[in-house]
């Protein structure tokens, strides 16, 4: 299936292993030569209600999505900094 970049950011994406909410896709990642998506991004949260910045967006590569739905993207194996 194909997806527009514009039908990706709608989507939300969830870490499988315990449910939670990473955000919706800001950003993609491409190969310039083969055209394939490489990563996604999600933006990072705030620090303190925005007191103290924000976090770093969070790059998924590519091979830890699980599944593209309706709504939502599920990814796995994500290693927390």
């Amino acid at each position: 299936m194909t997806y527009t970049f514009q039908e990706l950011r709608s989507k939300e994406v969830i870490h499988v292993g315990d449910g939670e909410r990473l955000g919706f896709i800001s950003n993609l990642e491409l190969d310039a030569v083969t055209g394939r998506v490489i990563s996604i991004s999600v933006p990072g949260g705030y620090k303190a209600f925005g007191l103290l910045g924000k976090e770093p967006d969070r790059v998924i590569p590519w091979e830890k999505i699980k599944k593209i739905g309706d709504d939502l993207v599920i990814v796995e194996n994500l290693h927390k900094s």
